[in-house]
């Protein structure tokens, strides 16, 4: 599988288990630096943000994929990804909405794995 199919398959793997509150699986793909900089502006460490998507501050219903964008770096060992989801969701305390959710992705190969890094998160 090459290095552009890796970094997707993370990105469907992200939704995923972020749907599934699956904690452990989505610490698999991230470095131990990763962190999320929500729309709203605020930068969440993976554990903080672990924190909420597990006590129901964040929940996500489905995902349906329609764009998926990859740059790897000319060295090989970091890229960028930019994911474009519909998205059902439930956050803050807020109802269920259907959200356009993009997602700029920084990430890193470790051990000859790639890794999540950074997100951010906007609509379009």
């Amino acid at each position: 599988m090459s290095d552009e199919e890796q970094i997707r398959q993370l990105y469907i793997d992200y939704w995923k288990y972020m749907i599934a509150k699956n904690a452990d699986g989505l610490r698999s793909i991230m470095s131990d630096d990763y962190y999320l900089l929500h729309m709203t502006g605020t930068k969440q460490y993976a554990e903080v943000f672990l924190k909420g998507l597990l006590d129901g501050t964040f929940n996500y219903y489905s995902a349906e994929h329609d764009e998926i964008i990859v740059d790897v770096d000319s060295s090989g060992v970091t890229a960028t990804m930019i994911g474009r989801s519909r998205v059902l969701a439930a956050v803050y305390g807020g109802g269920k909405n259907m959200w356009r959710l993009r997602g700029d992705f920084t990430l890193r190969k470790e051990a000859d794995v790639w890794k999540l890094t950074s997100s951010k998160a906007s609509t379009y």
